[in-house]
């Protein structure tokens, strides 16, 4: 094996800790996944576990905190498990899974998709032209189906998924596998396609595995005593056996010898390996620098990635792209390879604090590389914590009083979040101050507003608050009050919305609303606030509307 070096990454070394004894939880927000975009809050709150997959990252998997599962996206192939093809923007429920507790899924290229439960069982369903379900056919699966042959008195507890294979472990350390088998990679010794779960034995006779992934076309397993094997198609050294020949049954990485491995992932046509001291070796293809060894040459054998001595303890990568990703001890997260049609040949620091938010941003396409875990209640964000204490009065400092109602805030996020409060609270110690200009409702949206940056007022009162926002010089306030009062404009309160546009000097939303008014002029003309229109405004609005040919036949 050989070392080369990197452009060095100047991060903090903390104590050691050990992956196998404590696997890193995701802590992401499922929106940035766009599948998810048209979920509304209350739903994206009750997701605890998530999977994106599909050849344009459109179908998506979650199971929520009451344990259901739905489903969503284009259903190639039947993937979602509905028990049709139909394509849904909303989600539907998977009646069957509800309840199961998954605990390991995986996705092939068809797409396929495999779950283990927490009872040890494995349902498969989707494509299935070479009998990746394990059903002994090769009629594609509408719905999930207990994959029963070999595995009844088994438990599995973790499955991977290639193109179109399968291969699962259990409890007793034990790989079994199925499906397309044209380079050997289920592993029996022949190329012909396994339609029902058959143990990978040969090398792995009498051996415990306690970690495996597959790529496109290869099967990788990692051993208890820290040996790592593979099998399957090799053409670009993805197996690290320092050949390029393919493999019909599991074959011990030499190279390695002496080398704890801890977990391995793979990608495309790529593999990444973790030790127990924190490293990475990387081998396979690297036509986009996926391998992070600073050129896009192919290695046959582990490369040891340099960097910079920072303790590694998790890497990432998905079969069917060619991004690889790894977290720090000290919670960075790095990058390389295919990103966004870019070739980054060695790792990157990102923002992040996910590998999970990788692949969600950068890779092609931006499917999940494992199932997420979405935190629940027992860990809150910054922004989850400051929500939860608005209006809270057990460790408030200051309260508002606003038509014989209490709000109650804290004077430091007040400050920080708002010159208007930066000055007026370094003037008084006052722990009551009284409102009168605002109504309850309108100042408690305000202050609500400084907690979460988001507003929650349906339009006619968002005007009472547009009004505050312009007397406090609150910009993006002001801006997210037009966009409300935008989504709520009709015929009836069209006129109204302009007057206040007018008003409160809101040019984007005086255009819209009137744009609106001409559109509809005629129901608009016929309601009572056009009735009641300020004259000075009426006369413009005429005028102005004569200009865009309103009034022609």
């Amino acid at each position: 094996m050989t070392a080369v070096g990197l452009s060095p990454l100047r991060l903090p070394v903390n104590a050691p800790s050990d992956y196998r004894n404590k696997k890193l939880s995701s802590m992401l927000d499922v929106g940035k996944w766009p599948v998810f975009a048209l979920l509304p809050p209350e739903e994206l709150r009750l997701i605890r576990q998530a999977c994106v997959f599909g050849s344009a990252a459109n179908e998506a998997l979650y199971v929520t905190v009451n344990d259901e599962v739905f489903a969503l996206g284009t259903n190639c192939s039947g993937c979602l498990g509905l028990g049709d093809l139909q394509s849904t923007i909303e989600p539907r429920r998977i009646d069957v899974l509800c309840g199961k507790k998954i605990v390991s899924l995986s996705y092939g290229t068809g797409p396929h998709v495999v779950i283990a439960t927490s009872d040890g069982e494995v349902f498969a369903w989707g494509h299935n032209g070479y009998s990746q379900l394990g059903n002994g056919t090769t009629n594609h699966g509408l719905t999930p189906a207990l994959v029963s042959t070999n595995l009844l008195s088994k438990r599995v507890t973790e499955v991977a998924c290639g193109s179109h294979h399968t291969i699962a472990l259990t409890t007793d350390g034990e790989v079994y596998a199925w499906g397309y088998n044209n380079s050997g990679q289920v592993g029996s010794g022949s190329t012909a396609n396994q339609p029902t779960p058959r143990r990978v034995s040969s090398c792995l006779q009498n051996k415990v595995v306690v970690n495996i992934a597959c790529g496109q076309l290869c099967s990788m397993a990692v051993l208890d005593n820290g040996e790592i094997y593979g099998w399957g198609y090799n053409c670009n050294g993805q197996l690290g056996l320092g050949n390029n020949g393919n493999q019909q049954t599991p074959c011990r990485i030499a190279a390695l010898q002496g080398v704890n491995i801890v977990q391995v992932s793979c990608g495309y046509a790529h593999t990444l390996a973790l030790t127990d001291e924190g490293f990475v070796y990387a081998w396979g293809a690297n036509s986009y620098g996926q391998l992070g060894t600073g050129n896009k040459s192919n290695q046959a054998l582990p490369t040891l990635i340099n960097t910079d001595k920072e303790r590694m303890v998790e890497v990432a990568a998905c079969h069917t792209s060619h991004t690889s990703a790894a977290k720090t001890q000290s919670g960075q997260v790095l990058m390389w390879g295919q990103c966004r049609g870019q070739a980054v040949a060695s790792p990157h620091l990102t923002h992040f604090s996910s590998t999970d938010d990788v692949f969600a941003c950068f890779a092609t396409p931006a499917v999940t590389w494992h199932l997420l875990s979405v935190d629940g209640d027992d860990y809150l964000t910054v922004a989850q914590s400051l929500k939860k204490e608005f209006d809270s009065p057990e460790i408030s400092d200051l309260k508002f009083l606003v038509d014989g109602k209490c709000i109650h805030v804290h004077k430091a996020l007040l400050k920080i979040r708002c010159e208007h409060f930066r000055a007026l609270l370094n003037e008084t110690d006052d722990d009551t101050i009284e409102i009168h200009q605002f109504s309850y409702l309108v100042y408690r949206a305000f202050l609500e507003y400084l907690y979460t940056d988001t507003i929650n007022l349906p339009p006619e009162d968002a005007i009472g608050l547009l009004d505050l926002a312009t007397f406090y010089s609150e910009t993006r306030l002001k801006r997210l009050c037009q966009e409300t009062i935008k989504r709520g404009i009709s015929e009836e309160n069209a006129i109204t919305l302009l007057s206040a546009a007018v008003k409160y000097e809101a040019r984007d939303l005086e255009e819209f609303c009137f744009k609106f008014c001409v559109n509809h002029l005629t129901a608009v003309t016929q309601t009572q606030a056009f009735a009641d229109m300020d004259h000075d405004l009426l006369k413009n609005f005429i005028s102005k509307a004569s200009r865009y040919g309103a009034f022609k036949n």
